[in-house]
């Protein structure tokens, strides 16, 4: 079996803490449509790319798609990635996502979280559209040329069926807990 969630599978379900104070279950989020993307605190390919991924949350919020964050990163691994540092990137950044602390790593397995950013884009029977990057250079904006979640969000909204439903997410490793930060479970592959 694959490690990452097949496209056309149901969004697996959750119940995490979030940076307000809140905790948030996937029932929770009744938009349209629902982008879930796994994140961090200190990946440079997060860092360098969450203003991309802020105007694309906010060019979609308005037309039916919720934004949820999710950090499954270990702490152990990372200390800047504790939810307590989560807290702080959220007051410091104000990011228009809820911002949710997967401390077990339940929902990354469930998932197949591969990297740091990874997207999931679900319709609204909940059926997973696209997977993958948000755009082909992440780390280095300046050199973008391909952006592939706003291209799946603008043709899901419109109806249309999406051109590119499945890209190989760039990022950082997700930081398992107790293994090596660049660890990975063996049957974790590129996606294409």
């Amino acid at each position: 079996m694959a490690f990452t969630l097949a496209l056309g599978s149901v969004a697996p379900s959750f119940t995490l803490p979030a940076t307000d104070g809140r905790s948030y279950s996937l029932k929770d989020f009744d938009s349209e449509y629902v982008v879930v993307f796994f994140t961090c605190n200190h990946c440079p390919y997060v860092t360098n790319s969450d203003e991309i991924t802020r105007k694309t949350a906010e060019k979609f919020q308005a037309q039916g798609v919720s934004f949820v964050a999710i950090n499954s990163n270990s702490a152990n691994t990372y200390a800047e990635d504790s939810f307590e540092n989560m807290v702080k990137r959220m007051d410091q950044h104000r990011f228009p996502w809820v911002y949710l602390h997967d401390q077990s790593q339940a929902v990354a397995k469930a998932y197949g979280a591969l990297r740091t950013p990874h997207f999931f884009v679900f319709d609204r029977d909940r059926k997973l559209v696209y997977t993958g990057r948000g755009v082909d250079n992440p780390r280095e904006p300046q050199k973008i040329t391909t952006y592939d979640l706003e291209n799946a969000l603008t043709e899901l909204v419109a109806g249309k069926p999406i051109t590119t439903p499945l890209t190989n997410p760039i990022g950082c490793n997700v930081k398992w807990d107790g293994k090596d930060p660049h660890w990975m479970p063996a049957e974790a592959c590129d996606l294409v």
